[in-house]
């Protein structure tokens, strides 16, 4: 990238040499995917573009914005509400979490053994590499997990504007109304922030526009049930990473873009891989960028994955809003009733993300299902044996892998993963 992308990287206090490195992990990361594929859809090529320019291009149009007067607002969840933020004239970015970085720094504020996300997200604010974090006029943390909680302590501390969201832990009314009073204290903090006062008619938009984003991934998730697969599930999903990061009404046209090449494709009876290639589902953690270790090493193990049950995935874009309300009470009651509907492992029962799990093997023909835990988060790896029950008795074979962000165990992973997917053979 030019020398007018590092004085801006310097203006935002960047640390340039640990950035130059993580944009090296990037690079070889995004392009040991890129030399994996064979035959990728041509709309691909925007995606490309996108991932050069992750900490170029796209934060060059944050800082104009910020520049014209609009606030960015940085989040780490899907339960952040994005309409909310664009309905009082604000950016909604997700933040960097998705490698290891600054280990042994971070170690001197966390305990080693925690999540390798939340850990992962302190290594590139103590590293000063994550533009989209330093840009940022408000961080917004949440309470999903004990983990996570009592980290937003420590990272308040490093963090000029850190605004942590209370989230229910059951699925009741009780659990219910505290979202929404949640959600009606967010809009007053997203207010106060930007100086613009929300409106039935900004929240309306704002509605319709995350409304179209999550429909474009709805269609492209829908072409992947296809055999042979249109896309691969590297591809599938760097577009759903690509979602928390890009501008909203460009995102939404360059996935239908690339939809209108798949729906070719699939009546061309043409794949990126051969028809009855074995088909993965993975459930589970989150995958940040540049987090493909595990779908890299699925599909180049012979195997294709059409379906990503994860926060990064159908969890997180599955359900539109209702765009019937027309007072600003009656649209936030809808927010409330969407976002209540994810089954993140953070909810007790969740017997629904069991039955989303079964309901997605089914749909996307997957032949097994291999379910992702990050070393130490709690709430994924103690739902993980349930998974692997409940897809036993209805006879789905299911891989549990428990891993982190390092690249050490990949030999160790590669052969458990090849084992399966010949076992689906």
């Amino acid at each position: 990238m030019g020398e007018d992308y590092r004085l801006m990287w310097q203006e935002l206090g960047l640390d340039l040499e640990a950035h130059d490195a993580l944009l090296g992990v990037l690079g070889q990361a995004y392009g040991d995917i890129y030399l994996a594929q064979k035959n990728r859809p041509l709309g691909m090529s925007y995606f490309d573009f996108v991932m050069s320019e992750v900490h170029g291009l796209r934060i060059r149009e944050l800082l104009d914005e910020k520049k014209a007067g609009r606030k960015i607002i940085g989040s780490y969840c899907v339960f952040v509400p994005e309409e909310i933020a664009l309905a009082a004239n604000a950016t909604l970015v997700g933040l960097c979490s998705g490698a290891d970085f600054a280990v042994e720094e971070v170690e001197r504020l966390l305990p080693r053994n925690t999540c390798a996300l939340i850990k992962s997200s302190f290594g590139f604010k103590i590293g000063k590499v994550c533009p989209y974090l330093e840009s940022a006029d408000m961080v917004v943390g949440e309470n999903t997990c004990d983990g996570k909680k009592k980290a937003y302590e420590i990272l308040g501390k490093m963090v000029e504007n850190l605004y942590v969201m209370d989230l229910p832990q059951v699925k009741s009314e009780h659990g219910k109304g505290l979202l929404k009073a949640e959600y009606y204290r967010f809009k007053k903090a997203v207010e106060q922030l930007t100086g613009i006062a929300v409106t039935a008619e900004s929240l309306k938009q704002a509605i319709q526009t995350v409304n179209a984003k999550r429909a474009a991934i709805h269609r492209l998730s829908a072409l992947r049930k296809a055999d042979p697969a249109p896309i691969s599930g590297l591809d599938a999903l760097l577009a759903n990473q690509v979602f928390f990061y890009d501008n909203p009404a460009r995102f939404t046209e360059s996935v239908n873009k690339i939809c209108d090449e798949l729906e070719q494709r699939v009546e061309a009876h043409q794949g990126v891989f051969p028809e009855r290639t074995p088909r993965i589902l993975i459930s589970g953690c989150p995958q940040a960028v540049p987090n493909w270790k595990l779908p890299m090493i699925i599909e180049t193990s012979g195997a294709v994955i059409v379906g990503e049950e994860s926060c990064v995935g159908e969890r997180g874009t599955r359900n539109l809003t209702s765009e019937t309300g027309s007072t600003i009470d009656e649209m936030m009651e809808s927010l409330v009733d969407r976002y209540f509907k994810v089954d993140c492992a953070i909810f007790t029962p969740n017997s629904e993300r069991l039955d989303h799990i079964k309901e997605m093997a089914a749909a996307y023909k997957a032949d097994g299902v291999i379910h992702y835990g990050l070393q130490f988060c709690q709430p994924y790896l103690m739902e993980s044996i349930p998974v692997e029950n409940a897809l036993e008795e209805e006879g789905i074979p299911c891989l549990r892998i428990d891993t982190d962000y390092s690249m050490e165990d990949v030999g160790q992973l590669k052969t458990r993963v090849e084992a399966f997917i010949e076992q689906l053979r």
